[in-house]
């Protein structure tokens, strides 16, 4: 479903991204962990044509994503669904309008199958019934919740996560990890979860892929990522202050 092929970007003349290739299969939960700042997200517009690569190439279901035209982007993205770290919602709407931005400002749907489809998409996450509810009215786990019906109403073939656990209490993230789990299931969606929560990776994932320093460095089940005697990954994975990673120098060109 996703290929990256030897991509290469640049901010600034800082390389963010140094011939990253990942091959992410249909159906698949991939999650990619690595320290903070060292180009997850921006490896998650790539995916969806935000951020254009210097060089290298990324394919979503066979069409490579930065030579689309703006019809051909558009259609490609229709495709695919975003929850973003902070939930991203809209204050000034309702939970139903944000559930149901993308099909009231993407397709001609009816109201009355809009609202159906709305709390089809809330009660898959647990929270039939609360349509009329602001986000002010709406705790940190339910305002993720939200986000995630939001993702899976327009019944997307991708979920690009990022960072869906940050800011959550231990047993709300871990709700939440069951839910994207769960979801993954049901929908049998492509799904690309960006966090460096390693409770979470190894719950929600087929596989997992370390970046470092621009590149993917390792890639595998959680057994194998747990049991890999690399010591950039085992640094990372275990929460180690001392080691690889932060002996070298991370800004590099």
């Amino acid at each position: 479903m996703i290929e990256i092929q030897n991509l290469v970007k640049r901010f600034n003349n800082i390389l963010v991204l140094n011939d990253l290739s990942l091959n992410i299969r249909t159906g698949q939960t991939c999650v990619i962990i690595g320290r903070s700042g060292c180009g997850k997200s921006v490896l998650l517009k790539h995916i969806v044509g935000l951020i254009k690569p210097d060089k290298g190439r990324i394919l979503v279901d066979d069409k490579e994503v930065a030579v689309l035209k703006e019809l051909e982007l558009a259609a490609l993205r229709a495709k695919i669904s975003m929850v973003f770290q902070g939930g991203a919602l809209f204050d000034s709407m309702n939970v139903t309008e944000n559930v149901g931005f993308g099909l009231i400002e993407h397709t001609n749907i009816k109201e009355d199958e809009l609202v159906e489809r709305v709390e089809e998409a809330l009660s898959m996450v647990g929270l039939g019934g609360i349509g009329n509810l602001a986000p002010s009215e709406l705790s940190g786990g339910m305002k993720k919740r939200v986000a995630l019906a939001r993702a899976i109403c327009v019944k997307p073939e991708i979920i690009l996560y990022d960072e869906p656990t940050t800011g959550l209490d231990p047993i709300t993230a871990d709700s939440i990890n069951e839910l994207i789990r769960s979801l993954h299931d049901k929908l049998k969606v492509t799904s690309v979860v960006v966090t460096h929560d390693m409770k979470s990776a190894y719950r929600i994932a087929d596989k997992i892929a370390m970046m470092y320093k621009g590149k993917i460095i390792l890639e595998g089940t959680p057994a194998e990522i747990q049991n890999t005697d690399n010591p950039i990954v085992q640094q990372f994975i275990n929460g180690i202050s001392k080691g690889p990673i932060t002996e070298a120098i991370d800004t590099f060109k």
